[in-house]
Formats: structure tokens, C-alpha cells, sequence
């Protein structure tokens, strides 16, 4: 059994490193928002119970052991979302803070028939892949809003950022998951995008916002 502490690590941990090799403290420190001495102290306690490498000066990465944790811990934060969103009706910016709670219940049992209870989904609320039991997660073709053709349609599939805010702003404007739209035109002024709805409305969203709307081609 892990702490609720250890697992946050381990998961910031494993985010950080899909972007470099080695995780540098001060970086996990910026992430946890605490200070790097404690993140130092934090990372020699789980090199010892074998869950990462570590060396001064170039950071730390998880081994095969804490990979599998981290893939668990991120299978229980995502079904637990779906089950929040799909079955008691909570908004898309609400799920993740629920599930940041839920994810530390350290039950396989649980955890695999929850999966079976839902569906087994493949992707959560916010589209990110949800591992199965063996931490294999689906992969989807998907681009940034931003890069999308003009005049041809698309679906969007998913966020780049659960941030409340972020997601308030995209059920106002009803970009949402299975949303419809066709990219009208891209400023190159200021990268702006302007865009229209399957239901007839059209809006400009700033570059920003167009990066982290990801969408793919609708299917046939």
C-alpha cells in the first residue's frame, strides 16, 4: 500500500516524463507546488521502495514497477471520472477534482468491476485514453484545432487541459465532446480561428484556446 502523497508523485512523475528522459526536482517541486528539498526527500523514499532511479544533477525515472503503479493510478482517476460524468451527471469540469479524491482507493477488485460496470470505456470525459488492467491505453488520431483544414469538418475529441475554467468557457461556447464544426478561417494575424457549429452558430476563439481543442475527421 501507498500513501496518498507517494502516488501523486508517482503520477506527477510519470506526466512529466512522457516530455523528457529524467523528471528534475525542481520541476516535480513547480508541479506539486511544493518546495524541492521535500520533493529530494520525497524521491529517495520511493527510490527505495524501488519505484524510481535517481541521480543528482540529472532528475529521476520511474522503473517498470512505478510505470505500473502510475498506469494504475491514472486507470482508477479516469474510469472513476466516467462514472461521475456518465452515470451521475457531473459537468466535465467538475469530474477531475472528484476524481483526484477517488483514484487513491487501492482496490483492484473495485476498480476492474467498476470497469465492467461502465462499459469498459476507452476514453474519459476529457478524452484521454483509459488504461485497462494490463496499462495498455487505446491510441486516437487527433489534431489541435488550431492546425485543422478550412472547410472541413471535424469532430472534437478531446482537451488539452481539465482546468475548471478552460472547460466552463468551452460548454458556454457548446464545444464539447462530439461537437460538429467546420474551421471557417485561420487569422494570421493573431492565429485567431473562426469556426461554426453544426447547429449554425459561429464564434472566433483565440490561438490558445484552438491549441488545446483537439478534433478528429468525422467518421462515415
Amino acid at each position: 500500500m501507498y500513501t496518498v502523497a507517494e502516488e501523486n508523485y508517482i503520477k506527477s512523475i510519470y506526466h512529466l516524463q512522457r516530455h523528457q528522459k529524467s523528471v528534475h526536482t525542481n520541476d516535480l517541486a513547480a508541479e506539486l507546488q511544493t518546495r524541492p528539498a521535500s520533493a529530494t526527500d520525497m524521491i529517495k523514499k520511493l527510490e527505495a521502495k524501488g519505484l524510481l532511479k535517481y541521480e543528482k544533477y540529472y532528475g529521476c525515472s520511474l522503473t517498470r514497477t512505478g510505470k505500473k503503479l502510475a498506469l494504475g493510478i491514472i486507470r482508477r482517476h479516469r474510469l472513476w471520472e466516467f462514472f461521475l460524468s456518465e452515470k451521475l451527471g457531473f459537468g466535465w469540469e467538475e469530474v477531475h477534482a472528484v476524481a483526484e479524491q477517488l483514484e487513491h482507493v487501492q482496490s483492484d477488485l473495485l476498480t476492474d468491476k467498476l470497469d465492467a460496470f461502465l462499459g469498459f470505456p476507452r476514453f474519459d470525459p476529457h478524452g484521454d485514453p483509459i488504461p485497462d488492467p494490463s496499462g495498455y491505453m487505446a491510441a486516437r488520431e487527433q489534431t489541435a484545432l488550431s492546425n485543422w483544414a478550412e472547410q472541413l469538418p471535424a469532430e472534437v475529441c478531446g482537451v488539452g487541459s481539465q482546468d475548471e475554467s478552460f472547460l466552463e468557457m468551452l460548454s458556454l461556447k457548446k464545444l464539447e465532446m462530439g461537437s460538429r464544426l467546420t474551421v471557417l478561417r485561420h487569422f494570421n494575424f493573431d492565429k485567431t480561428v473562426e469556426l461554426q457549429l453544426a447547429t449554425g452558430a459561429s464564434f472566433t476563439i483565440s490561438e490558445m484556446l484552438a491549441k488545446n481543442i483537439f478534433v478528429k475527421p468525422i467518421e462515415a
